[in-house]
């Protein structure tokens, strides 16, 4: 089980209580869908994703942006139970939609680009290492059902 320094749990709160779910999705799962074009595979009933315009204008892209933050705050409300939290969103995203587990950690890296270039300077070392650990916890509870 994850210990959390209360510093810690302040941390991953303050980053949500700046976060405006669908600027930030929209553009973190734009990031991703363009960055790592191969993660499109797993989208293709969302329309024309062809390019990086089409891909940022496209309404399924920002409304499933939405429901990945949804999904942090899931865990942010359970921090010490991740694991339990996300093991029918594991299975889902295992069993079901056969998404690659290591496209969790690089959408997680495609969030903290979004959140660090939003926060600028409050986006402190400290800050940003807690936030690290947090999806660190998250991918390793999404990555279960694959084991």
């Amino acid at each position: 089980m994850v210990q959390w320094k209360a510093e810690e749990r302040a941390a991953i709160q303050a980053v949500f209580a700046k976060l405006d779910y669908e600027s930030v999705g929209r553009e973190t799962l734009t990031r991703l869908l363009v960055v790592y074009p191969w993660t499109r595979r797993y989208f293709g009933g969302f329309g024309n994703l062809f390019n990086s315009e089409a891909i940022m204008a496209n309404p399924k892209v920002a409304a499933h942006g939405i429901v990945v933050l949804r999904g942090l705050e899931m865990a942010l409300k359970n921090m010490d139970d991740i694991k339990n939290t996300y093991a029918s969103l594991s299975e889902l995203h295992s069993e079901k939609l056969q998404v690659d587990p290591g496209n969790f950690q690089l959408l997680g890296d495609c969030l903290t680009v979004v959140i660090a270039t939003r926060m600028r300077t409050e986006f402190t070392p400290d800050i940003q290492a807690a936030w690290q650990k947090f999806l660190a916890v998250v991918v390793s509870a999404l990555r279960k059902q694959y084991n």
